[in-house]
């Protein structure tokens, strides 16, 4: 047995939760496609995950660690080592006074509707945002041009050596869709948000509002990451939001094998069914490619491409790999 798989076995038979060996990562992101996983680890507890994080480290395993999957592109050949995600064991949450304390797997629904029946404000813009409160601390995700580091108070993170840290917002550096844990190796584990007290009926309202508008303008029913890519403020000015310059560029509808730039919102990519990675990564490539020529500018993406060797990456950079 290759050293590797020796080593895979050995970190199988530790106290690290549930192990799943060869598992097919297209059941774990929201876009469906994907190659299997070495090992996937779903750990119990902060101990358990620290334990996974520090076994890698040691080992120089690639490890992944992700939550519901839905901002992420797995390649087709999937992940030569660890993907660890982070479930229901992770979704404890409470709220004393206009404070909520949530770990990393509390689905972002659920954090909106429970302020909301707690009468706070500040989170009915991510009440239809897909996937857990990690990835979009990671990612300072939100919508309506809004971002859950506004109301950030503290975030929990384990380093790739165990090491448990706590971060203020201020060193979270937080930005349009970017924060420091896109670049420090730190896993979030959990947050402290402060949100401003609100009537819950009015609440409840614009939650349903951004809802139904929702339904009515994005393709829900198909596999999608959400937005591909991101809004600037320079292309925003000069042409609208990349939903619109897509459409504008006339590539609405634009297919590579089972990968298609939606009908109903330009700036969702859906998968038709057995869509690939490698289709998905020449039709964000594309659609870049001649908005480029159209407008000028560059779009980058929000959604993040893993590599087999456990990299992440923003997918238009894969997809400008030779």
């Amino acid at each position: 047995m290759p050293p590797v798989n020796r080593t895979l076995q050995a970190l199988a038979q530790e106290d690290i939760g549930a192990v799943h060996s060869l598992a097919p990562l297209a059941n774990y992101c929201t876009w469906r496609m994907g190659g299997p996983a070495d090992l996937l680890v779903e750990p119990a507890s902060a101990a358990q995950l620290a334990r996974v994080l520090q076994r890698c480290h040691a080992q120089g395993l690639p490890c992944v660690v992700i939550g519901e999957g839905s901002n992420l592109l797995f390649d087709d050949a999937g992940v030569r080592g660890v993907v660890v995600r982070l479930g229901p064991a992770f979704a404890s949450l409470h709220i004393a006074g206009t404070r909520i304390t949530a770990d990393a797997g509390v689905h972002v629904a659920d954090l909106a509707w429970a302020a909301q029946r707690a009468g706070l404000a500040g989170l009915e813009h991510a009440v239809g945002i897909p996937g857990t409160l990690g990835g979009l601390v990671a990612m300072n995700g939100g919508s309506r041009r809004q971002a859950i580091g506004d109301v950030i108070v503290r975030v929990l993170a384990v380093d790739r050596a165990g090491a448990m840290l706590e971060f203020s917002c201020a060193a979270c550096g937080f930005g349009y869709r970017t924060s420091v844990f896109q670049h420090n190796d730190c896993i979030v584990v959990g947050a402290e948000l402060d949100l401003p007290r609100g009537d819950p009926a009015a609440i409840k309202a614009a939650m349903e509002a951004d809802l139904a508008e929702r339904d009515a303008k994005f393709p829900l029913e198909l596999p999608s990451c959400g937005s591909v890519f991101k809004n600037s403020d320079a292309m925003y000015a000069a042409f609208g939001p990349p939903g619109k310059v897509i459409e504008d560029t006339q590539l609405k509808g634009l297919t590579v094998g089972q990968c298609q730039v939606s009908h109903k919102h330009a700036n969702f990519f859906v998968n038709l069914g057995g869509a690939t990675a490698a289709d998905m990564l020449a039709l964000i490539g594309q659609v870049r490619a001649r908005v480029l020529a159209r407008t000028g500018m560059a779009m980058e993406c929000e959604v993040r491409y893993v590599s087999p060797q456990g990299a992440i990456m923003p997918a238009h950079e894969a997809a400008a790999r030779p």
